[in-house]
């Protein structure tokens, strides 16, 4: 998992062009677009996370997938979910682009992220619904809506497509409170990117 402070979760990402191709994940062999999903559902459901976009391990690439559980509603991203949440549904989403169905914005769920660890805050102003198009695993063009708590990870992860955080669209005042949090993360993502140079 990337942290805070890795470069490529502030690069925005790349389109997927060849859905046949294999892709180089740093630090990994090569693998195919299907095993890349696979690898972030699993990364996702072992974290317990809602969605996790390829830049937060590593990968610039326009590619994330997201889970929808049955209680959705009350549970927050990487706190204590029961580990049996029996899972509607789950998404991978390529070359995503979204449209707001609902400029209405929701600022009242608490939001967190696998790549900034421990830190969780309201005040994240997000659509009420959104649509993606996207294309599938094999490269056939495919169409969800979303609202409410589910819209909110979709926005969560095409912001990281973007090279964007929560915590960018929060005031400085709350970055300013996690000063000393931060700074862990960012000297931990450092010495985690020497680890894979080496």
């Amino acid at each position: 998992m990337r942290l805070y402070g890795d470069p490529v979760l502030r690069r925005k990402a790349n389109a997927v062009s060849d859905f046949a191709a294999p892709i180089n994940v740093p630090g990994y062999a090569a693998a195919s677009l299907k095993q890349v999903a696979r690898s972030l559902l699993e990364t996702m459901f072992e974290a317990r996370g809602v969605g996790i976009a390829a830049p937060q391990v590593g990968l610039s690439q326009r590619l994330f997938v997201a889970v929808e559980y049955e209680d959705d509603e009350e549970e927050n991203e990487g706190q204590d979910r029961p580990l049996r949440s029996k899972v509607l549904r789950d998404f991978v989403f390529v070359n995503p682009v979204m449209t707001v169905l609902n400029k209405k914005k929701d600022a009242d769920l608490t939001e967190g992220c696998l790549s900034i660890p421990n830190i969780y805050e309201e005040g994240v102003k997000r659509n009420r619904a959104v649509r993606i198009d996207y294309f599938d695993l094999d490269g056939h063009p495919q169409s969800v809506e979303a609202e409410d708590y589910l819209a909110r990870v979709f926005q969560h992860e095409m912001d990281h497509l973007s090279g964007v955080l929560f915590l960018d669209h929060l005031p400085a005042s709350v970055t300013d409170e996690y000063r000393r949090e931060l700074s862990a993360l960012q000297r931990q993502a450092k010495a985690n990117l020497k680890e894979l140079e080496g």
